[in-house]
């Protein structure tokens, strides 16, 4: 089964056709040139496919979308808001290596000990959250300069430092 990585969501409806805007995390422009399908969440972990009809730039951050089957503004109004995932090999080709979505998949490793692996980015004004499930609970793990140690893209691995007892407050819980 493919693996699924959330890239951003629909923000809004554009014009009469059924376009729509996605805002995106990949960390860089795109126009999405060449992909297929992005995937919408229809239950936990139970993805839809939507086939890309065309994609064109935006801004930075968002794309113009246009998504078949999807004809009228009402039926795009219908998936606003909605998150949008893409497979992974979609993902390794459109996400800037250097942005923090690029690194989902990875293991954050805190003083010597693999504490699981990164599910979720979450971009938030001064750090970056990695969403992580330990022992079946999501924690949320701060990346910032007190506490992101180093980078090893090629193993997959971010190493950290984080502060005393901020794994045990979520394991008590």
């Amino acid at each position: 089964m493919p693996e699924y990585f959330k890239i951003g969501k629909i923000v809004s409806a554009f014009g009469l056709e059924g376009e729509t805007i996605l805002l995106h995390s990949l960390g860089k422009k795109t126009s999405l040139k060449g992909i297929e399908a992005i995937f919408m969440e229809d239950r936990k972990t139970s993805f839809l496919p939507y086939f890309v009809q065309s994609a064109r730039i935006k801004s930075d951050k968002e794309i113009y979308l246009k998504l078949e089957d999807i004809t009228s503004r009402e039926a795009a109004l219908k998936i606003v808001q909605k998150e949008v995932w893409m497979e992974e090999k979609d993902f390794k080709q459109f996400a800037a290596p250097s942005a923090p979505i690029a690194l989902l998949g990875y293991h954050l490793i805190d003083k010597g000990e693999d504490i699981g692996k990164i599910a979720e980015i979450i971009e938030q004004p001064h750090q970056v959250l990695c969403k992580i499930l330990v022992e079946g609970k999501e924690v949320l793990i701060p990346l910032h300069e007190q506490t992101l140690q180093s980078v090893d893209n090629k193993n997959k691995k971010v190493f950290v430092d984080l502060p005393d007892g901020l794994l045990e407050i979520y394991k008590s819980s």
